[in-house]
């Protein structure tokens, strides 16, 4: 992908030292959808791709129940390319060190809506100051796109049904911008 030259050998962080491999994304390009997450957890280092464990599941069927888009029409990616140890969220120096790879891939792909599942994700691409139970399903000028924040799957499988009702409320609208 034009514009990450020399992402899968990054070593701008500690995290080079002890992920398996760089998870860039996976998906078309251009995408209409773009989402981003956190850090790619213990199953994403293994695999490759983001959001391919229990998580990633749940945003896979709840995106296509209320987006109506499958996994192989969106772009899905992280803030940050490296699994955290024991999957902590990830530092701001972190953060900082992908953060060119993650606005090279924001302009790569060109999308016009920007989901952000997540406060590490809401914060870095919409500017929030404050998390996701406050400013989720709020629409965020972002450029040329529209950015939405939602909780995080791996939430709503702590949360229960209260917070998937939240998601599907968030993913609706989504639906709505990405059809716009």
């Amino acid at each position: 992908m034009a514009g990450l030259d020399g992402a899968e050998s990054c070593t701008r962080c500690a995290l080079a030292a002890t992920r398996q491999r760089v998870v860039l994304g996976t998906g078309p390009t251009p995408a209409s959808l773009l989402v981003v997450g956190e850090a790619p957890g213990r199953h994403e280092d293994e695999g490759g791709e983001p959001f391919i464990g229990r998580s990633g599941q749940l945003l896979t069927r709840l995106i296509a129940e209320e987006v109506g888009l499958t996994r192989d029409q969106y772009f899905i990616t992280n803030v940050v390319k490296c699994r955290p140890p024991n999957n902590r969220p990830p530092r701001r120096e972190e953060v900082a060190a992908c953060a060119p790879w993650l606005e090279a891939q924001l302009a790569l792909q060109g999308a016009s809506v920007v989901l952000c599942v997540g406060n590490t994700a809401a914060k870095a691409v919409l500017g929030l100051r404050e998390g996701v139970s406050t400013s989720h399903g709020r629409p965020v000028a972002l450029g040329n796109a529209v950015g939405i924040a939602t909780y995080h799957p791996a939430a709503a499988l702590r949360g229960g049904p209260n917070v998937v009702a939240v998601m599907r409320a968030d993913l609706c609208l989504v639906r709505t911008l990405v059809t716009s």
